[in-house]
């Protein structure tokens, strides 16, 4: 690949500039988009365990209710998105991927998983891993369901 002068970067043409463009029309904003919702979601989830925090041994109530919620609202947004009407490209990057994404975590449950099993609470942990994994899903599918009968109803 040949380097083009200096001052030829900003010319017409120059691969630099095409470079530039392709980023800004291209998958440039969407990573931007998921990277401050990703921030502004992971924000929340941390300040949330700060506010709530688990016993050693507990069950994890928050991280519990923060991916529920989190589901929920994903089911929510999706149901909107997808059948109000045509929204911005960046939205469900930065609410879906970004925000929603960063707010739940499936690393703090997984990690939850292994700190109950490893300090002698197995049924915890495993009851833990079954009741996120069904509420989760629930929830998503509640979300979902009711938003959009709720739209239906509206469009009446």
């Amino acid at each position: 690949m040949t380097v083009p002068h200096p001052e030829h970067v900003g010319e017409p043409g120059s691969p630099v500039r095409a470079r530039r463009a392709s980023f800004r029309h291209g998958q440039g904003p969407v990573v931007a988009a998921v990277a401050l919702g990703g921030t502004i979601g992971a924000t929340a989830r941390y300040g949330a365990g700060l506010l709530w925090p688990t016993p050693d041994g507990a069950f994890p109530w928050t991280t519990f209710t923060i991916n529920v919620v989190g589901c929920a609202a994903i089911g929510v947004l999706m149901a909107v998105v997808t059948d109000v009407r045509a929204v911005h490209r960046l939205v469900r990057p930065f609410l879906g991927t970004g925000v929603l994404g960063g707010f739940t975590t499936f690393s703090t449950y997984a990690v939850d998983i292994r700190d109950l099993v490893d300090t002698g609470h197995p049924g915890t942990g495993l009851g833990y891993l079954a009741a996120t994994l069904c509420a989760a899903l629930a929830a998503v599918w509640l979300g979902t369901t009711v938003t959009r009968r709720a739209l239906a109803r509206r469009r009446r």
